[in-house]
């Protein structure tokens, strides 16, 4: 029976994932009436808490600067960002979350329970083949400069892939920590990442 390809199926499978999880950040807006952007922001500067200027944000979120521009001036209107000028530069400003940013950004980590439903429904298999599959898509995307490069296990100098092959459940190593893992942990964005050379 002809119709789309199993490839296209995921693809809008993909879709339906990507609405459900913006959607629920609508919903997880709190009592800061975060918008989606905000909440990205917020848990981009938590991720890694040194100051960051807001040209790394614009890069990292795949957003434009008049947007985060925008976006972070209402976060420091509600008191959740903190701007200062770089000492590196004078010219500059750099973003750090302030107290009542890290407590926001700490209840935006945690997963709404429709959400956690859903990945609760996973087995650790599935949940290790998603990762695999989601990974290796993210590190195609990225060389073709589709979305920025993130902070994944597949584009950080520290991974080994496969370099334990005896090893059917941890097949990978991270030189960072000196570990073997295996895809169930891999990880699409780690605050120890250092982008690999080509």
């Amino acid at each position: 029976m002809p119709g789309l390809s199993p490839s296209e199926q995921l693809l809008i499978g993909l879709s339906r994932l990507g609405q459900a999880v913006r959607l629920s950040a609508w919903h997880n807006a709190g009592p800061t009436k975060l918008t989606p952007l905000q909440s990205d922001i917020l848990l981009f500067l938590d991720g890694d808490r040194r100051p960051r200027r807001q040209g790394e944000i614009v890069t990292a979120l795949a957003s434009t600067a008049p947007t985060v521009s925008d976006a972070v001036r209402a976060l420091a209107g509600k008191d959740l960002v903190d701007r200062q000028r770089d000492p590196a530069d004078s010219r500059a400003v750099t973003l750090v979350l302030t107290e009542a940013g890290r407590t926001e950004a700490a209840r935006l980590a945690t997963i709404p329970e429709p959400l956690r439903a859903a990945l609760d429904g996973l087995g650790e298999e599935d949940v290790a083949a998603m990762l695999r599959g989601t990974t290796s898509m993210i590190r195609i995307l990225q060389q073709w400069h589709a979305i920025p490069v993130s902070r994944t296990c597949v584009t950080c100098r520290f991974y080994r892939p496969d370099a334990h092959p005896g090893d059917l459940r941890h097949p990978h190593h991270c030189a960072f920590v000196d570990a073997a893992f295996g895809d169930v942990d891999l990880r699409l964005d780690c605050p120890d990442h250092q982008t690999a050379d080509d």
